[in-house]
């Protein structure tokens, strides 16, 4: 059976996307200027440490949810979302995830 994009599954694509333009701009602007990121993230004063303390707990609880979900679900190496999490952006990933559940969700609502 042929697998539907619901406008749910592409607003989540679009954000996907938004995600990895602008997260791939100021990462590559980081190592450009030779900034440490992490050093900025966690030494860059109280406040951009609370920032990155709370972008921690989210992106470890989005890594349970996808495992989760996944498993939930049947969807197959969904571990790839995690790992690409590490090299490109959660902003990207987790969108990206979401997105490709929404499409198994309506699979499996159009299966008998």
């Amino acid at each position: 059976m042929r697998h539907h994009w619901t406008p749910r599954a592409i607003v989540y694509l679009a954000l996907a996307l938004v995600g990895l333009v602008g997260t791939f701009f100021f990462n590559t602007w980081t190592i450009v200027a030779g900034r440490n990121y992490l050093g900025d993230i966690f030494g860059g004063g109280p406040a951009v440490s609370s920032i990155g303390i709370d972008l921690l707990v989210v992106a470890v609880v989005r890594a349970v949810f996808i495992v989760v979900e996944s498993r939930r679900l049947g969807m197959k190496r969904a571990w790839i979302y995690i790992v690409l999490s590490g090299v490109t952006a959660i902003a990207f990933t987790f969108p990206l995830f979401l997105a490709m559940r929404e499409r198994r969700m309506q699979h499996d609502r159009r299966e008998p």
